[in-house]
């Protein structure tokens, strides 16, 4: 039993010796394989990081609005026709202060604020610009988690009191003033006067407004500054995950009765959109990981030309193996094993290719969090290594055909 072992053994590094000393003794042929895989296996990593870093940052956005965050919005929006386009029906009628007021009576929305939304012109002095004019109050503040750089957010009071108070954004208020202290200034906002109260630490965006640049006066302010009583949409943060879903009922229902029995708004949820980007994101990143592995097929067929060539240059040597006594399938084995160094050899060396790629690329972008997912790795690696293998089954299978006598007339 120990012989067995010991000759098995003796075998098993023959077949490596022989394999590595095939591969050292050919290395433009055994670097155009490495190379192949190398970059089918780089491709997928760099690929699915991509898709997954984009997926992390578009999470990541939605999270730092809120959390647990509902946002109703006037008019219902339907989808219509096959080729599903957004519609919006004509709002029956606006969302009101009233409206906002109306929806804190349940016990499962913990706070909300009504928004509107404008642009005004800006001026201190003899400076001024046109900016962006964010109506809400108090409670946006910690429905966002904004924080404070300077002073104090928006005073709470009622709803429909117009006070002439304002918040501005860091940038503007380095713009406007520069290094004088902007808390206790008056500033105008087009024919209005308002006290600057604080300003915003917080940077990003929301609604599609950048937070850095923008002017936060209470809404009924905005209201009578734009002439506007309709709301732009009213941001609601229930109590928690599970109460998501009893607001959202309790939001239709009361709004439903207050619209004259019409259901003529549009109700967001934070989770829902969520959910859906990571849909789309996921079916990106399988998507782009599928085109890449596209190049492993490449890679496999590569390996089985240039090992169908090595065949043809190593008759000799395989002559001679099986006049020595190699059978068919132990020249099989040894040919399997070659493609199978080179595959793993390859996907190793993409691999580190891969990942120092993501990680170039997340340093120049910053704001993306690079990160291939684990099974992206594991496919990409063990896609390589199959790919090599059942590629290298044909030049494996007409090596172990070779005649032997033929095999060294050949080669005299």
């Amino acid at each position: 039993m120990m012989v067995t072992k010991s000759h098995a053994r003796m075998r098993l590094n023959d077949t490596l010796s022989l394999t590595y000393g095939a591969l050292r003794g050919a290395p433009t042929r055994t670097g155009l394989m490495l190379l192949a895989m190398a970059i089918g296996v780089a491709a997928v990593v760099v690929l699915t990081s991509l898709g997954e870093g984009a997926r992390r940052y578009i999470s990541d956005e939605f999270t730092s609005l809120g959390t647990n965050l509902l946002i109703v919005l006037p008019g219902r929006s339907e989808t219509s026709g096959d080729m599903a386009t957004l519609l919006m029906s004509d709002t029956t009628r606006d969302l009101t202060l009233d409206d906002a007021r109306a929806l804190m009576r349940s016990r499962y929305i913990r706070r909300l604020s009504p928004i509107n939304v404008g642009s005004s012109q800006l001026s201190w002095r003899e400076r001024s610009r046109d900016i962006s004019v964010f109506g809400a109050t108090h409670d946006l503040l910690a429905i966002h988690h904004w924080k404070m750089a300077q002073g104090r957010f928006l005073p709470l009071v009622e709803m429909d009191r117009a006070t002439p108070v304002c918040v501005i954004g860091a940038r503007l208020s380095s713009e406007l003033f520069g290094n004088r202290p902007p808390v206790g200034e008056w500033v105008r906002l087009g024919e209005r006067r308002f006290r600057v109260i604080g300003v915003l630490a917080t940077k990003g965006r929301t609604v599609g407004i950048d937070v850095e640049e923008i002017v936060v006066i209470p809404v009924a302010s905005a209201q009578a500054l734009f002439n506007e009583a309709s709301l732009f949409r009213i941001i609601i943060e229930a109590r928690d995950r599970d109460a998501i879903r009893h607001a959202s009922a309790f939001i239709k229902t009361t709004l439903r009765k207050r619209h004259q029995g019409e259901e003529d708004i549009t109700l967001i949820t934070q989770d829902a959109v969520l959910a859906t980007f990571d849909k789309i994101f996921q079916s990106l990143t399988f998507t782009v990981a599928g085109i890449a592995a596209i190049s492993l097929a490449v890679a496999g067929i590569l390996v089985m030309n240039v090992m169908l060539v090595s065949v043809s240059q190593r008759t000799a040597e395989i002559g001679l193996l099986k006049a020595l006594g190699a059978s068919q399938r132990q020249i099989v084995t040894l040919f399997l094993w070659e493609a199978a160094m080179l595959s793993f050899a390859g996907a190793c060396i993409g691999l580190l290719i891969g990942l120092g790629g993501s990680w170039l690329i997340g340093y120049l972008f910053p704001a993306i969090t690079m990160g291939a997912p684990l099974w992206a790795v594991v496919a990409a690696v063990g896609v390589a290594l199959l790919t090599g293998l059942l590629f290298g089954v044909m030049p494996a299978r007409r090596a172990a055909r070779l005649n032997p006598v033929l095999a060294l007339v050949h080669h005299r």
